[in-house]
């Protein structure tokens, strides 16, 4: 008599607490693809929209024509747009207001394109913990499985008078298949969290290079503006 060692037939014929471990690591295992998915296309727009602004910024493009392509009501703006859009926003709002110092302005400018930087990053670091989780916890998980299924095996054993290879490797080979899952599930959380992770640091890096040197632009652009205001009132 030939024993049936497939996976169904295995995950079909684990106990209850078995069962409930791998439905754990299946839905685990759903949700993190589900999140790969739609990280990895987050992060390829927010690369892609980082590229092509600093490229339009750098051009030698006017600021307030900038702003304006970029405040449209039309425009979707994230990342470093966005960022920009804030500060300018405030750079203008406080410039415009009588007896600002530049360094007021300029101050304000900067608190706001900070505040915004926390809200992209909250953006891109959402659901990250959830894929550390997955990856740090799947494989003990799966592992609390595959000893459950080896005592219930060795229990059941305990029962007969003889314990053949026979009788032992399908108990085994349930409880295996627990540790498995928690594998499938753990390594692609793993590497898909370092991999994001490594793209959300390289873009914290370039938003906080660029909020520095826009700083330095709001900057010279300030002192400027208050010299034409004081030679409009002289």
């Amino acid at each position: 008599m030939t024993t049936d060692l497939s996976i169904v037939h295995l995950i079909m014929q684990a106990g209850p607490i078995v069962k409930f471990v791998m439905l754990i690591l299946v839905i685990a295992s759903f949700v993190s693809w589900t999140y790969i998915f739609a990280k990895q296309k987050e992060f390829r727009l927010a690369i892609k929209v980082t590229n092509t602004f600093e490229k339009r910024f750098w051009s030698g493009i006017d600021l307030n024509e900038l702003s304006r392509q970029v405040g449209s009501d039309h425009y979707d703006r994230s990342g470093m747009e966005s960022i920009f859009h804030m500060g300018f926003q405030e750079y203008n709002r406080l410039n415009g207001q009588k007896g600002m110092e530049p360094m007021h302005v300029v101050e304000g400018a900067r608190r706001a394109m900070q505040a915004q930087y926390n809200r992209e990053m909250d953006g891109l670091d959402n659901h990250l913990p959830f894929l550390a989780t997955v990856g740090s916890t799947s494989p003990y998980v799966g592992l609390f499985g595959t000893v459950w299924g080896i005592m219930s095996s060795f229990q059941a054993l305990g029962n007969m008078k003889q314990a053949t290879l026979a009788l032992v490797a399908p108990g085994i080979s349930e409880a295996l298949v627990a540790t498995a899952m928690g594998l499938f599930a753990a390594i692609p959380a793993v590497v898909a969290y370092n991999r994001f992770s490594t793209n959300a640091d390289r873009l914290a890096t370039r938003y906080e290079t660029f909020m520095d040197d826009f700083t330095t632009v709001l900057q010279r652009q300030a002192h400027i503006s208050m010299h034409e205001k004081n030679d409009g009132t002289e």
